[in-house]
């Protein structure tokens, strides 16, 4: 007997008219349900999302089809992107079984499905049917039985996961009473290529054909009412995502990760500052909350939670979705609250992670803008006096302006004032100008370059501070103004290149300058030694020693080194044992967002938590490459009860203590 089968067996062409008529009322539900979010979307600023349309639907096409975002994500993101491709699959299968049905044979009589092209068909239908209930059961067990902490469950997931559950049974259902009335009696071989109804009729090999007839017609109706169902509750449940998060893969900014919307502050008709309610974000911003799926994802590695303070990413989303649709003129900072909003250290893990491609990050910053520029709030009293100490002396520390460059005393460099014609300029950063521990990294440099022939310059007592920690904390006035001071003398120097150890200042002066005019090349130490290295302007003598790697935040996630220090320090005789975080899933040191200079008083410290990381990999030796990170974890040790345990050591110690004679 031919391989193939009837289509609408049972129920008759009749029903194709009604059938079609109440599919496209269900998408028209649908489409009206979606129409009436945009009003609470469009709440909020404009915002350019469309431009480079190609290389953005090339994206989401990569994105949703690829799932290369939600693949990544070890705690479900497998069972999710299975399930994706299953029911893709089946949703494929029924629309082909449409064309054959209403297309191919009414108007060219030709059977696609049949021959060993329907059993390939009706094998693959099959097992992705299988598949999809399987995934959906590891999806269940995970949030229902397992429950991870922080993972709230709402109706919504009671309804997603009943009604998908309830569409593929039904499915392999009538399946399965079809091939007990059909092929189990009249083409037992070709049964063998639809196993799950296979498995499924057998169950009703007894049952008499009559009463076959009409249960197949109460579980097809009832199977394609809860179709028109799915396609109803799309724009009101967590299944909206399905388009919302596909959108976000389209919407997600071209920009260089972590770059903030610099304002011009000599608009005198700006008269909002940040964020106060849902009109002061942008449209982008709203939106994000109906493409969150409130996984909780960005939550568990947020260390802000981790460390117990009251700072979850998810809800942040969550509130401002809430104040939209239900009090748009709603203060936006008191929702959130102070104390979630100071205590986020902008590490940008939650938007690493998150497989919608929310922006968490610059909502924080914008209500922070609104807290410092137009409040004039602060975390603390020792961030008042670190900002005012900023504005006067070009640093947080409020030391002398003078002794800025006191540090390079006997090495071999050029102050920028005397002589600008160097291969680079040293920009140096307060901590390595000023804090004594740190000033020994920066020497390190010095004599790293010096061994390569690297001629260097430093502005000395003319450099102020980057800026980067108050911008971070919203106080964009004195970011600019710090900032154009720098961009000033460094366009009056003419200078060809700009190499520094501090991670923020590199994110600072290669990114966020930009906007402020200044176009020189900016790397950090760490590439840049790595060059030095691999063009064999410097040679080490490599020294075996055992270390543990910690991936700077605004080195790792902002900027993508991840390879570079490591390559560095196993050329330099070094033997790594990675931390359960590294690389792109790193835990940040606590210091960043401006968290620097305020004092940690809510939950655990952030610093003995990585800290204790560093300690379980059993090695002596915790190497970093930031003045902050370093600072963090010498303040964690002492505080987290690691003396004698563990030491903290920069790269470029490494590195100069291995230079070849």
């Amino acid at each position: 007997m031919e391989a193939t089968r009837q289509i609408y067996w049972n129920i008759g062409h009749g029903i194709v008219l009604p059938m079609y008529i109440l599919a496209f009322a269900a998408i028209g539900v649908m489409v009206w349900g979606f129409w009436q979010r945009v009003p609470v979307w469009r709440q909020g600023k404009a915002l350019d999302r469309f431009s480079r349309y190609n290389e953005r639907i090339k994206r989401m096409l990569l994105e949703v089809f690829g799932q290369t975002k939600i693949s990544r994500v070890t705690d479900g993101g497998l069972y999710h992107s299975i399930f994706f491709w299953s029911f893709l699959v089946l949703f494929a299968g029924t629309l082909l079984v449409m064309i054959q049905a209403d297309l191919l044979t009414p108007l060219f009589q030709f059977n696609l499905l049949s021959g060993q092209f329907y059993k390939v068909f009706s094998l693959l239908l099959d097992v992705a049917g299988i598949l999809s209930i399987i995934m959906l059961a590891g999806l269940f067990i995970r949030r229902f039985v397992i429950k991870p902490k922080g993972l709230e469950i709402v109706r919504d997931d009671y309804i997603v996961l009943q009604l998908l559950c309830a569409i593929l049974v039904t499915g392999f259902l009538i399946e399965g009473v079809r091939m007990a009335a059909t092929e189990l009696q009249q083409n037992p071989a070709l049964a063998i290529f639809s196993p799950g109804g296979l498995l499924v009729g057998q169950l009703f090999t007894s049952v008499p054909t009559a009463t076959l007839l009409t249960v197949h017609t109460i579980l097809w109706w009832s199977h394609f009412a809860l179709v028109l169902g799915f396609f109803c509750a799309i724009p009101y449940t967590k299944l909206r995502h399905i388009f919302t998060t596909s959108a976000n893969a389209f919407l997600a900014p071209f920009e260089p990760k972590g770059s903030i919307a610099t304002i011009n502050m000599e608009d005198e008709t700006i008269e909002q500052f940040g964020a106060v309610t849902i009109q002061d974000l942008t449209w982008k911003d709203i939106f994000d909350a109906d493409a969150c799926t409130s996984c909780k994802r960005c939550q568990d590695r947020c260390p802000a939670y981790a460390t117990d303070k009251p700072l979850s990413p998810m809800n942040i989303v969550k509130q401002i979705g809430e104040l939209a649709v239900g009090n748009p003129a709603g203060n936006l900072i008191e929702t959130v609250s102070q104390d979630a909003l100071w205590s986020c250290t902008t590490c940008r893990a939650c938007q690493e992670i998150c497989p919608a491609n929310i922006e968490h990050v610059n909502k924080i910053i914008e209500m922070r803008r609104n807290l410092t520029l137009m409040e004039g709030a602060f975390p603390g009293d020792e961030v008042r006096t670190a900002v005012s100490n900023i504005e006067v002396n070009g640093n947080p520390f409020g030391l002398a302006y003078a002794a800025r460059g006191d540090w390079a005393e006997g090495l071999q460099l050029s102050l920028m004032e005397q002589d600008a014609e160097v291969d680079i300029l040293y920009f140096v950063g307060c901590y390595a100008s000023f804090d004594k521990r740190n000033q020994a990294i920066a020497r390190n440099f010095i004599k790293i370059c010096t061994a390569a022939g690297v001629k260097v310059g430093i502005l000395g007592k003319e450099e102020k501070c980057c800026g980067e920690p108050v911008r971070k904390l919203g106080n964009e006035y004195l970011y600019q103004m710090t900032a154009a001071e720098n961009i000033e003398l460094m366009k009056a120097y003419n200078v060809k290149k700009i190499v520094t150890t501090c991670p923020h200042c590199f994110n600072t002066l290669a990114r966020d300058y930009k906007d402020l005019g200044l176009d020189v090349p900016v790397e950090h130490y760490s590439t840049y030694i790595n060059t030095l290295m691999d063009t064999n302007r410097l040679k080490l003598t490599p020294e075996p020693f055992s270390f543990t790697y910690h991936d700077s935040c605004y080195i790792g996630r902002y900027m993508d080194i991840i390879g570079q220090p490591r390559n560095i320090l196993m050329q330099a005789g070094g033997s790594i044992t990675e931390m359960d975080k590294n690389g792109y899933d790193s835990f940040c040191c606590g210091a960043g967002g401006g968290r620097i200079i305020a004092e940690e008083k809510l939950g655990s410290k952030i610093s003995e938590a990585r800290i204790k990381m560093a300690v379980d990999t059993g090695t002596p030796l915790l190497i970093s490459n930031c003045p902050f990170c370093l600072t963090m974890f010498e303040d964690g040790i002492k505080t987290g009860g690691a003396e004698g345990e563990l030491q903290v050591r920069d790269l470029a110690e490494i590195v100069a203590e291995r230079i070849a004679a």
